[in-house]
């Protein structure tokens, strides 16, 4: 039976502990870079990207991971047992088991780990997609020619499971940084997007996670700060939905300014910080 009580005081503690994280930024921001400001020994980067030449001087530890089925594994290491998981399926207990059984080394590792950084998103959904146009459902059952909307699917389907289950990894915070880039429409006008394979894991990542952010590149201004992508010397992080820069963002904490530090140590802090009053 999985149902328990969960008190005022544990759901605080549970609050404090943890909190789900996504920050998006063009390339060349400097996303990587922002996992130097987590306390390295706590820490562990699933590096998607091998691109952790910009944190050679970190001393936190990372895994490389080159396709889906490892980051599957991965996520039901760091996640643990789904009770609501099929039994013969993945994140189940059996899953769990077997996986930790062939990386005993990892599963003692990322019990000790509070922090998880993952590098990049968008290269996540990149080898998910690689897996899915390799299964039967990419094929049409008439034909048996690949067929692209289902493997989109398939994509959806699994990168969201993913994603939820790392969401439920108790004492854990989990960061996922992705590229953000600038798409024009047929009517010429621009936004921002986060660049992932697959719309709807696009539209649904930023109900998965607690807080969304945009890193960008800023100049002083006054008392603030003026948004200047293209020759900001300033780094710093858009924290709030209704935003002057167009940019994405979400806090559920409802601790942040508009703008904050480039540093993730402080933007936790202040986000479990006790409410006031």
């Amino acid at each position: 039976m999985s149902l328990r009580l969960v008190t005022a005081d544990m759901r605080l503690s549970a609050a404090m502990a943890k909190t789900t994280m996504t920050i998006l930024g063009p390339s060349g921001v400097g996303k990587t870079r922002l996992a130097v400001t987590l306390p390295g020994p706590d820490t562990l980067c699933l590096d998607f990207e091998a691109g952790l030449m910009s944190v050679q001087d970190w001393d936190g530890d990372s895994i490389p991971i080159r396709s889906f089925e490892d980051a599957r594994d991965l996520a039901c290491l760091i996640g643990g047992v789904n009770p609501a998981a099929d039994p013969q399926g993945y994140y189940s207990e059996g899953h769990y088991t077997h996986v930790a059984r062939s990386y005993p080394d990892l599963a003692q590792l990322v019990t000790a780990k509070r922090y998880i950084f993952v590098d990049s998103i968008t290269d996540l959904t990149r080898q998910a997609m690689a897996w899915s146009k390799q299964q039967p459902e990419a094929f049409s059952d008439r034909t048996g020619k690949p067929d692209v909307r289902g493997a989109y699917g398939l994509l959806a389907r699994e990168v969201i499971t993913l994603l939820k289950h790392l969401q439920h990894a108790e004492g854990k915070t989990t960061i996922f940084v992705g590229i953000l880039e600038q798409v024009t429409d047929e009517f010429n006008r621009s936004n921002w997007q986060p660049q992932l394979e697959g719309g709807k894991v696009a539209r649904e990542l930023p109900g998965i996670v607690d807080q969304v952010a945009t890193l960008g590149l800023f100049e002083p201004d006054g008392d603030g700060w003026r948004h200047d992508p293209a020759k900001g010397r300033t780094r710093r992080l858009v924290c709030q939905t209704v935003n002057p820069y167009g940019v994405p963002a979400k806090d559920r904490s409802g601790k942040l300014d508009l703008t904050e530090p480039a540093d993730l140590s402080i933007l936790l802090s202040k986000i479990h910080s006790p409410r006031k009053g």
